[in-house]
């Protein structure tokens, strides 16, 4: 692990979609607004080959994955931002943990009512999300015995998590009013929530995901983001809504997710019954068949259906990789973590 997040920064120091971030070893790479899933990727794919190639000549790589397997915490550097030592002196210790990386998407909408209800439908998919992403079962050298364990780690940070059940969009309004007035928070940039509203960008954000290191999956997460989004914008329009989940199933099934990934078996109502998240994830991209074919997200939909049905996991690879090699030097470099553009 280097911290060469300063160099690639200078170096593009003119493009505004290569962000700090709070350790000098990591940098954000952001897309502009795109109309649909071809557009981002279309958008994102030149900017990391300008990164990867840069990091190339300066002799090192680029790694997409949420957790460093064998990088300790202790080692890494703040990057030098007012705005990260702020946080550093008010959070301490949870805030250091943060070797993590994750990819975050905005779905635009209409309006902030929409958003919040949208949101409060989108809590029951966050197991989802982190089934089909989760790609860390490595902290300094342990194999944790999670699929994710990034999502335990942000955990540890106020203000995370799956997010609070608001009513309607004056609410969360007095929510923030509440939070900033205190000094508990300067803006909706220390909202963590797993899905969040963002009033700056008209946008509900889906921040779950591990970070993943094929272009191409991340498109397909991507596109199940917006299909759900969407789907359920459909539900607000129509003055319909699915069922909501009792708060003590979303977080059973949300550590489920967490613990076993692809694997896990979901509670789906108050008498316990359970299904396998599989099936579930399956059979929610066929009722969003509509809206799948509006937006022309069926190849990505047909990608994550049979990624599913096999079973295929990232945090798998990573393990299968380190119980052949028992080097976790391997799980970097096989193919399953280092960044490779498509030349």
């Amino acid at each position: 692990m280097t911290n060469g997040a300063p160099k690639i920064l200078s170096n593009f120091c003119s493009n505004n979609f290569f962000k700090r971030e709070l350790l000098e070893c990591i940098i954000e790479i952001t897309t502009d607004v795109c109309n649909d899933v071809d557009e981002i990727y279309n958008d994102i794919r030149p900017k990391i080959d300008m990164a990867i190639e840069f990091s190339k000549d300066n002799n090192f790589e680029l790694l997409s994955m949420p957790i460093h397997p064998f990088a300790k915490v202790c080692d890494q550097k703040i990057s030098d931002d007012k705005r990260y030592t702020d946080f550093l002196d008010r959070m301490q210790w949870p805030l250091r943990r943060l070797l993590i990386s994750g990819i975050h998407v905005h779905v635009g909408v209409e309006s902030g009512e929409k958003a919040i209800a949208i949101i409060n439908g989108m809590k029951r998919y966050i197991p989802y999300f982190i089934a089909l992403s989760a790609n860390s079962p490595f902290f300094e050298g342990e194999n944790t015995g999670l699929a994710s364990t990034r999502t335990k780690i942000f955990e540890g940070l106020p203000n995370t998590g799956i997010p609070e059940r608001l009513r309607n969009y004056s609410e969360f309004q007095k929510f923030m009013r509440t939070l900033i007035k205190a000094n508990s928070i300067d803006s909706i940039r220390e909202i963590w929530w797993d899905i969040r509203p963002h009033p700056g960008f008209g946008t509900v954000e889906i921040r779950i995901c591990d970070s993943i290191p094929n272009l191409m999956d991340i498109k397909d997460l991507t596109a199940f983001c917006q299909a759900l989004v969407v789907g359920l914008s459909r539900h607000y329009d129509n003055g319909t809504q699915l069922p909501y989940l009792d708060n003590w199933i979303l977080y059973e099934n949300k550590w489920r997710a967490t613990r076993y990934g692809i694997d896990a078996d979901l509670i789906i109502d108050e008498d316990g019954k359970q299904v396998s998240i599989r099936s579930e994830i399956i059979n929610t991209i066929n009722n969003l068949c509509d809206v799948v074919n509006e937006l022309n997200l069926g190849e990505s939909m047909d990608r994550l259906i049979n990624r599913v049905k096999k079973g295929h996991a990232f945090y798998k690879d990573q393990i299968s990789v380190f119980n052949q090699r028992k080097d976790l030097k391997d799980v970097i470099i096989k193919d399953i973590g280092v960044l490779k553009n498509d030349k």
